[in-house]
């Protein structure tokens, strides 16, 4: 299946499928009761998702929406579960999995503890370059998202972004 920047894989709260995500970037947002949204994961080529589903079911934590252009695989959830319960090495394929996701998520909390503001975006923007180059982080996504996802206030990403602009221009 292919999905085009900006539409939805799946929807917080419903239930359903696993997907592999071939190419492209996913991320996960979460919206709060009064319609808000906020940014909680980005998902990278070769993932299976949702995590917190790959052993057991449960209910989509968050809304999938892509960032670019993505590739996805529909996986057969009773398929999956069903390989689970008779494949020991498909077992310990998830829990590869799920640690590789725990890697990932360390070299996030890397970048949020960071004291440098402008540190904090660098990582991200380096980050982000081994995944969209040569798009740039702005044009997936946007300044709050960018906040929200290394801990900083909307003014706080604008005003680096600016000052980044400014240099590269002197340079």
């Amino acid at each position: 299946m292919i999905l085009h920047k900006g539409e939805t894989l799946f929807r917080q709260g419903d239930s359903g499928q696993l997907f592999h995500l071939r190419s492209g970037l996913l991320k996960i947002v979460r919206v709060r009761p009064d319609g808000s949204q906020i940014l909680v994961n980005i998902i990278v080529p070769d993932e299976i998702i949702p995590h917190h589903s790959l052993i057991s079911p449960k209910p989509y934590f968050g809304t999938a929406v892509a960032l670019v252009t993505c590739e996805v695989d529909v996986l057969s959830e009773s398929d999956w579960y069903q390989q689970l319960e008779q494949d020991p090495d498909k077992f310990r394929s998830v829990a590869l999995r799920l640690q590789d996701k725990l890697r990932l998520m360390q070299q996030r909390f890397d970048q949020l503890t960071e004291v440098s503001p402008s540190a904090k975006l660098r990582k991200l923007q380096a980050w982000f370059q081994n995944y969209i180059a040569p798009a740039t982080l702005t044009d997936v996504l946007t300044q709050d998202e960018i906040g929200q996802f290394i801990g900083l206030r909307r003014e706080t990403i604008n005003r680096l972004l600016r000052s980044q602009s400014d240099t590269e221009q002197k340079s």
